[in-house]
């Protein structure tokens, strides 16, 4: 069994689909696409930067989605490989999980590329610039990342974040309380604690004013059905009900996300390859994960190319 997954925050980089779209008129039009909804030259600002601009939460969330659609176009329409024909299940990291969507049908490019946009806004705007923050655990399971959030908290916000592979765990949360976490790792017996260079606490409580407002948009534009299923992050676990998908990417967004536990959830399920699209980030955190399965990352054209021949 296949699953394809998709990238999260972070594998943004100025220049990305550049190549892709040069080689690819397919390519070219899901930018063109993504532009004309968004009413902004995001193709741009991801060809040429700066980097300031893409790293910005609304352009990164829309451009990583654009980059990774892109490639699936090219592999379906100029390979002739047909998603729902190859894969048995999609999963993506945080907003990955809106590609993943977008990838088999329950979004059209376009809704997706807003709801992003304004995913981005929301999340950004609900915190302060400067209230909130979050830090990698490097070096650290589940429990001595719970136990050191808890240490930390001192009535503040601290909370897992990001559950990504059995050495990675994210904490999210007000400034202070994650600076306390950072100076607390020795004494909890992790490696080490790295300041992330984000805008805003993901996947947190403080993140609730941008869960309301995903959940006025989801209701305006709701997920239709789902070629495949997903696995979701706030779940570790299949979905394949519309209405049960609007509700959890709604939960998402203050809800941890649970990699670790959704790659080794599907390796249980039977799959042995996963195939990443615009990356190379998720893919080595599933192998950590689930141990012996395959993973390719599918970046470029000819990455493309070889996964249709391998197809």
């Amino acid at each position: 069994m296949r699953a394809f997954v998709f990238p999260g925050q972070g594998s943004q980089k100025v220049g990305m689909g550049a190549d892709l779209a040069a080689a690819s008129t397919v390519a070219r039009e899901v930018f063109e696409e993504v532009d004309d909804a968004l009413g902004q030259k995001l193709s741009r600002i991801m060809r040429e930067g700066p980097d300031e601009d893409l790293t910005l939460t609304e352009n990164a969330q829309p451009a990583i989605m654009a980059n990774a659609i892109a490639l699936l176009r090219v592999l379906e329409k100029e390979c002739g490989v047909v998603l729902a024909d190859k894969a048995d299940f999609v999963a993506g990291h945080s907003l990955g999980e809106y590609t993943a969507l977008c990838a088999v049908g329950a979004f059209s490019l376009a809704d997706t590329a807003r709801l992003l946009k304004l995913r981005g806004q929301s999340m950004q705007a609900a915190v302060p610039v400067g209230v909130g923050a979050m830090a990698a655990l490097l070096g650290a399971d589940i429990a001595k990342a719970q136990a050191l959030a808890d240490a930390a908290a001192q009535g503040e916000v601290c909370t897992i974040a990001n559950d990504n592979d059995p050495g990675q765990v994210v904490l999210s949360g007000h400034v202070g309380a994650i600076e306390r976490a950072i100076a607390l790792v020795k004494e909890h017996g992790i490696k080490r604690g790295v300041a992330l260079p984000v805008s805003a606490p993901f996947h947190c409580p403080l993140m609730q004013p941008a869960a309301d407002a995903m959940a006025e948009a989801l209701e305006r534009t709701p997920p239709a059905t789902l070629r495949l299923p997903l696995f979701a992050n706030v779940t570790a676990a299949i979905v394949s009900d519309p209405a049960e998908v609007q509700r959890l990417l709604v939960e998402q967004v203050t809800g941890r996300v649970r990699w670790r536990e959704s790659a080794i959830a599907m390796k249980d399920a039977g799959v042995e390859q996963f195939v990443e699209l615009g990356g190379k980030v998720v893919g080595p955190m599933i192998t950590r994960s689930a141990g012996d399965v395959a993973v390719t990352s599918v970046v470029t054209m000819a990455d493309v190319e070889a996964l249709a021949k391998e197809l």
